[in-house]
């Protein structure tokens, strides 16, 4: 997708990158239409860096496309100890609650803090599932799960294809909708970008670039208790894990630990890719 797009010189391969100082804990990153990981990856560098002058960090990120796992960002953030949230808008694929079209983007909710030892990360779409999963199902030729998407004339469906061509639905419903609706202010309205459902989608629209929108808020968690933090961080871990546990579960984890798990049991296999997936790797000459 991205290759496409930079093919079709909608995506700048050589983006004159631009940091506006707003103050010692605010800055403005114009991403000047290049790829959305190196903008984000900037302006997460420097909401690092404004946090550590000052206790917060506030950093927009204009101009920008679309930039991956949020948790990418967060992981950055936490290994600095700091607290993070990061938000980003995304091409319009999930109803708003009592609507059958699209318009909000699957716009994820990211959060992650230090602990003393796995991070708690947070990283979740405000839809059911992520976009990315339905896209790998209708390229694999699998069915998605049922009460997920809607197809084009508003009805339950399995078929991936379907769900591209209708719409993804929020978690929660009402609440998922409210959540997708903040994402798009927070990342769109408020970076002065593309909102509302005006996102492009980089695998169909080649138009024009994006305009995402980045938002990345980082604070140190000593601000207000000190180094107690970590120590109260561990209190409110093991209150949780001592809960009696439900019928079926051996453990109760937070968000991060089972992604901490897979990567450590994962690091030395090997990594199979699909026959098709390899395919258009090896047509793109990138590996």
């Amino acid at each position: 997708m991205y290759c496409n797009r930079l093919k079709a010189k909608v995506i700048n391969p050589k983006p004159k990158i631009k940091i506006k100082k707003i103050s010692p804990s605010v800055s403005y990153v114009n991403a000047d239409n290049g790829i959305g990981f190196v903008g984000a990856d900037i302006g997460i560098k420097q909401a690092i860096k404004n946090a550590k002058k000052t206790g917060i960090g506030l950093v927009a990120v204009k101009k920008s496309g679309h930039y991956g796992l949020s948790s990418f960002y967060a992981e950055q953030a936490v290994k600095n100890k700091l607290m993070v949230f990061c938000f980003t808008n995304a091409p319009a694929a999930l109803a708003p609650y009592g609507a059958k079209k699209s318009l909000f983007g699957t716009n994820p909710i990211c959060f992650g803090v230090p602990t003393g030892k796995v991070p708690f990360i947070f990283d979740g779409s405000t839809s059911i599932i992520n976009r990315g999963h339905i896209r790998r199902a209708e390229k694999l030729g699998l069915k998605i799960p049922y009460g997920v998407a809607l197809n084009k004339h508003g009805k339950m469906t399995t078929n991936a294809k379907e769900a591209l061509m209708g719409t993804q639905l929020p978690i929660a419903g009402f609440k998922g909708s409210g959540l997708a609706w903040m994402v798009d202010i927070l990342s769109g309205v408020l970076t002065g970008c593309s909102h509302g459902g005006k996102t492009k989608d980089p695998f169909d629209d080649f138009t024009g670039p994006q305009n995402i929108g980045h938002l990345f808020i980082t604070i140190n968690p000593k601000i207000f208790i000190g180094s107690r933090f970590i120590k109260e961080m561990k209190k409110n871990i093991n209150r949780v894990k001592k809960l009696p546990k439900a019928k079926g579960f051996s453990n109760i984890l937070y968000p991060g630990e089972r992604k901490n798990k897979i990567y450590k049991k994962n690091l030395n296999k090997d990594i199979r890719i699909p026959a098709k997936i390899l395919k258009e790797m090896e047509n793109l000459n990138v590996i």
